[in-house]
């Protein structure tokens, strides 16, 4: 590979919303929390190093949620990059509770989504934030009142543009009856390809497909598996390979692989330099399954 001063840049662009120009490989911000997604990192100078060296490798597109931390995440990207550079693209959710570690409950009433919007904006320091999105659809609150309630912020100025997380393609529909909806972010990767119909109609449709959990938490990393033989002839690692794949999926993916070392991140981000063949992108996903 080539080595390149701002690696992520290779990965290509991708509009948002058909206006919002965001480098196609991004960071994802939650593993910089405590454990379970709870508290402050143990390492909260290394978390402000990570997100700084991110940006400095290229990224532009960084997902963050409220409830990582929760609030945590938002606080950190606040303390490493404000006042942000006039490219960076923050992503954050909204629509889910925290009781603890790893534990999680959606809340979709439309005066709980217009509050934490507020709250992110105070975290984040932002008079606007770019893309904000449903963390999970409620399914005690009608839909209409909590993408009808996005969109009320999106006329207000609030947010720039509206995504949806963990859905399926009749969610995703109903949602654009409501509202335009300009991302979606569902688990997928090499080996959980479970998300195919609802890439495939984001693709057709020009909406950004946000996988998260893209590196399956190192499963697709360990060593002697399937990816380490094609990693060595691109002189790359299998993380670097399994991010390779999803860029090379459809030009509507966007990968958010998270860390919290510096030295992870920068070798996710030069994974963007690892250019697959055709076959090479068949091979791969023939042999995870």
């Amino acid at each position: 590979m080539t080595t390149l001063t701002q690696p992520a840049k290779a990965s290509g662009e991708f509009l948002i919303g058909g206006k919002l120009p965001v480098t196609r490989l991004g960071y994802g911000t939650m593993q910089l929390t405590g454990p379970g997604v709870w508290g402050d990192p143990e390492d909260p100078d290394e978390a402000v190093r990570v997100l700084r060296r991110a940006v400095e490798l290229g990224v532009n597109f960084l997902d963050t949620a409220d409830s990582y931390g929760p609030v945590v995440a938002e606080e950190l990207i606040k303390k490493a990059l404000h006042p942000y550079p006039a490219d960076l693209v923050i992503a954050t959710k909204a629509g889910f509770t925290r009781q603890g570690p790893g534990r999680w409950r959606p809340v979709g009433r439309p005066e709980y989504l217009r509050q934490q919007a507020e709250m992110s904006l105070r975290h984040l320091g932002l008079e606007q934030i770019p893309l904000f999105q449903l963390h999970r659809i409620d399914p005690l609150v009608p839909l209409e009142d909590q993408v009808g309630e996005l969109q009320k912020l999106r006329d207000e100025g609030k947010i720039g543009y509206i995504g949806l997380s963990e859905v399926t393609v009749g969610q995703l529909k109903a949602a654009r009856a409501i509202a335009p909806i300009a991302t979606v972010q569902n688990l997928y990767n090499l080996a959980n390809r479970s998300a195919e119909d609802l890439l495939d109609y984001s693709a057709a449709n020009g909406i950004g497909f946000i996988p998260w959990f893209p590196l399956a938490t190192g499963e697709l990393a360990k060593p002697g598996g399937p990816l380490e033989s094609m990693a060595a002839r691109h002189g790359a690692t299998p993380p670097q390979l399994a991010i390779a794949w999803l860029l090379h999926r459809s030009p509507v993916v966007l990968p958010i692989p998270g860390t919290s070392s510096v030295a992870h991140v920068e070798d996710n981000i030069a994974a963007a330099q690892v250019k697959l063949s055709d076959s090479e992108y068949a091979a791969l996903e023939s042999a995870i399954s």
